[in-house]
């Protein structure tokens, strides 16, 4: 299991596999490439129902992150707190779904 850490200012870091940092990065960087697209198309005084498909493929996208980051925090963040009997973590990850939800 990958090992979460504290930095001296007392934010909490996460080792990752390569293969999860790798998809990780991957998706962020179609996203901001995607955004790259919209800030050009506004800049082309593109139709708007066309940027706001495309802005609806960006946030479809970021949904998708989402969903991979949050899977993973669950198989191993807060599986292994919770063996650990560490409570609050199921807490947070309560209160970060409902930010999610919104």
């Amino acid at each position: 299991m990958e090992e979460e850490k504290k930095t001296c200012c007392g934010h909490k870091l996460k080792e990752r596999s390569e293969k999860e940092y790798k998809d990780l990065i991957h998706r962020l960087s179609r996203i901001e490439g995607q955004i790259r697209g919209i800030k050009g198309m506004v800049e082309k005084d593109a139709y708007c129902i066309d940027i706001l498909t495309q802005v609806a493929a960006a946030n479809a996208a970021l949904n998708s992150f989402n969903k991979v980051l949050l899977a993973e925090h669950i198989r191993t963040c807060v599986t292994r707190d919770i063996r650990e009997g560490k409570e609050e973590t199921v807490e947070e990850l309560l209160a970060t779904l409902q930010k999610l939800m919104k």
